[in-house]
């Protein structure tokens, strides 16, 4: 059986996307941003928990004490990018069950009274989540640098606070020259299903 989603769009959000690492300066704006929020929401977490949160860093200031935090081979792609976004995990999601999860608000106790389970949750989700937003900065037509080399509690507490922990930063912005580095190899489909 084939795909649904047509070639272009499959190689627009999988085969031909890449982290891109230099982008041109052509501005993101916030309308694209909200755009790719409202896509991506609908990605299904636990119980709907949708703990992802996202810190746009905008201002010259916040760039610049960002990058600091960077590991020194990502603090170039960082200072020049468009837009990047601080992908976090909220982990008093929990607060917001009531509104997320109506028909068992009782959940919010139930399950997540405890923080050690909290945070486990939210870390799983959220990161689930932030894989939906790599996709729909995609979709919007630009690229995305998303990266884990950097100091994360450097991050968390220049940015913010004991209840958020930040999963990775993300480079936002149309690719510009040499953006992409060549394609990795990826496992086949007999490595990685094992049918019992």
């Amino acid at each position: 059986m084939s795909l649904v989603l047509d070639a272009a769009a499959q190689d627009l959000l999988f085969r031909e996307a890449r982290t891109a690492n230099t982008f041109t300066d052509e501005p993101v704006t916030d309308e694209q941003v909200r755009a790719v929020y409202d896509l991506v929401k609908f990605g299904p977490t636990s119980m709907n928990q949708s703990p992802l949160r996202v810190t746009l860093v905008r201002s010259p200031e916040a760039r610049e004490r960002l990058v600091q935090h960077m590991a020194e081979g990502n603090r170039p792609k960082t200072a020049a990018a468009p837009l990047v976004a601080i992908l976090s995990a909220d982990n008093e999601f929990h607060e917001e069950l009531p509104q997320l999860f109506p028909h068992f608000p009782q959940a919010k106790d139930a399950f997540f009274g405890e923080r050690p389970v909290r945070e486990s949750s939210a870390s799983l989700n959220a990161a689930l989540q932030a894989a939906y937003f790599i996709i729909g900065v995609r979709a919007a037509g630009l690229a995305a640098g998303p990266m884990t080399g950097c100091d994360m509690e450097g991050i968390r507490k220049e940015f913010l606070d004991d209840d958020h922990t930040p999963l990775m930063v993300v480079n936002i912005g149309r690719p510009g020259p040499d953006a992409w580095f060549p394609r990795s190899p990826r496992l086949e489909y007999e490595q990685v299903v094992t049918t019992v």
